[in-house]
């Protein structure tokens, strides 16, 4: 199978961080994103960012910027959207996408999504935690293929991400972890105080 490009999710508006670029912030002495690229990278072919307002912010990154192609701020899905689009302009057939603000990423996310992939070629990460799965649904292997479904989705108002995935029958791939672990986003002051002794 073609190594998937990675897409980092980094669209959104930190509303209860304040606002601004949660990827951004300063976890022992290192931004999220920084630990994010460091994780993601080795496991896909090619890496971009898809965020919006003005590109040049993340210019030392070095990574394509990839914003929105909806208007209105729809959510996650539109950033998938537009990491699909990109993947399609280079001929890829799939991405996985990651969270901006969530510096435990596992070294092996990549092939346990692929391995997980479900009929459609989507799959999804989940963890596991006192018998119950609970899914992690901004971490995921999107198939070029369904991009197009997606996007008249998300013009029909479709915004939460298990609503499109559950259509398509997405595999599941279940980590061993707790949730508050590897897939540990920082929304609040709260959760950096949390990353800092996590780490």
């Amino acid at each position: 199978m073609i190594q998937p490009h990675g897409v980092i999710l980094a669209g959104g508006q930190a509303r209860r961080m304040g606002g601004g670029d949660k990827g951004r912030l300063i976890l022992k002495g290192r931004p999220l994103i920084a630990r994010v690229i460091d994780a993601l990278h080795p496991q896909v072919d090619l890496l971009a960012l898809n965020a919006n307002g003005d590109a040049a912010r993340w210019a030392d990154l070095g990574l394509p910027v990839l914003p929105d192609t909806l208007p209105g701020h729809p959510g996650p899905l539109a950033g998938v959207l537009a990491g699909l689009d990109w993947a399609a302009e280079q001929g890829c057939p799939h991405i996985v996408t990651a969270a901006a603000d969530t510096p435990f990423l596992p070294p092996d996310l990549v092939p346990r999504l692929l391995l997980a992939a479900g009929p459609s070629g989507l799959s999804l990460a989940a963890t596991r935690e006192g018998g119950r799965i609970w899914p992690q649904p901004t971490f995921g292997l999107w198939p070029v293929a369904l991009r197009d479904d997606l996007r008249a989705a998300l013009q029909g108002g479709t915004r939460k991400i298990l609503d499109w995935t559950d259509r398509h029958d997405a595999g599941q791939a279940v980590f061993a972890t707790d949730r508050w672990n590897a897939f540990f986003n920082v929304n609040t002051p709260e959760d950096m105080a949390t990353a800092e002794a996590m780490a």
